[in-house]
């Protein structure tokens, strides 16, 4: 008997149409595969875990082909699977930006609007972006506002992916591809804790040298911008956001870097010491980052006009 290929599978019925229901399924199949298995998919699909099997199935046999192994050994994307959701972002894709032309077309409002978020922004002084999805929320009341929180790499990723709509942050690296807006600058120090061998050590008796000889905390997505100017050949720790900094700097076992009016909110906890604000200290300059033609879009706009009276 001759063994059907997976691109066989995939390919073998070429004329039929995609229907609505077609579409809800996959992006059903689409969110479990992102979550890392059905179970893990629940919440977001708030779908029962047998309901979320059931749809699952009903897309296997839709397409004639087996997409992926459930069960106690885990969940696994079958050869044919992994291209099957390949063809799906490219679909979901195209219809993402089919909605969002034709909505622009006729000056309406979408159903759903996505905003990324770096972490810890909420302490930024005048709580500025919860001023301004006040604003927008006032002014655009029927639309479905997500909020999702990633670091800077991940946001322009999402960004690209057309899996967000706009994105905030200070971003080490510019993606190609997209416009940037001018929003603020963050001024950031080097930390440490009460407790930490540094804390009561005069800057004057501080160099790059006696840094060297402590637990150097690490961005990854900033590279090595955190540990250049200290010329050690790798960090004692590495964090993916800021509330992760902190809890190192709080234990007073390392030392990293803190947005200024993060450090205020955190002094409460434990006092904060800013080391050699004089050679360490810098600005971090705050964008948005949104797809070209983004005037063309009024809840794009919208949100942008509100974060820009809100923060510049």
């Amino acid at each position: 008997m001759k063994r059907e290929t997976p691109n066989a599978a995939l390919g073998r019925r070429v004329n039929f149409s995609v229907e609505s229901i077609d579409i809800r399924l996959i992006r059903i199949f689409m969110t479990v595969v992102e979550a890392g298995g059905m179970t893990a998919a629940q919440g977001e699909l708030n779908l029962a875990l047998s309901t979320v099997s059931e749809k699952i199935s009903s897309l296997e046999k839709r397409f004639g082909v087996r997409l992926c192994r459930r069960g106690r050994s885990g969940f696994a994307l079958t050869e044919a699977g992994e291209q099957f959701y390949q063809e799906c972002e490219k679909l979901v894709s195209a219809l993402d930006q089919f909605g969002q032309r034709t909505m622009a077309l006729g000056s309406r409002m979408p159903r759903n609007f996505t905003l990324g978020l770096v972490d810890n922004m909420i302490s930024y002084p005048n709580n500025g972006v919860s001023g301004a999805i006040a604003d927008f929320a006032d002014r655009a009341p029927e639309v479905h506002l997500k909020l999702v929180t990633l670091n800077p790499s991940e946001l322009l990723s999402e960004v690209l992916a057309r899996r967000v709509d706009m994105v905030i942050g200070s971003f080490p690296k510019v993606a190609l591809g997209l416009d940037y807006i001018d929003l603020f600058d963050e001024q950031h120090n080097f930390y440490c804790a009460e407790g930490h061998p540094l804390f009561d050590v005069p800057d004057a008796e501080i160099g790059i040298e006696t840094i060297r000889d402590h637990r150097i905390i690490a961005r990854g997505y900033w590279g090595s911008r955190d540990t250049r100017i200290f010329a050690i050949s790798a960090p004692h720790a590495t964090v993916v956001d800021m509330e992760a900094e902190a809890h190192l700097i709080l234990s007073a076992r390392y030392l990293g870097y803190l947005p200024d009016h993060m450090a205020q909110t955190l002094s409460h906890m434990v006092r904060l010491r800013a080391i050699r604000p004089d050679l360490f200290s810098y600005n971090a300059r705050f964008q948005i980052a949104l797809r070209p033609n983004w005037e063309r879009h009024l809840a794009t706009k919208l949100m942008v006009e509100s974060l820009r009276r809100r923060l510049s």
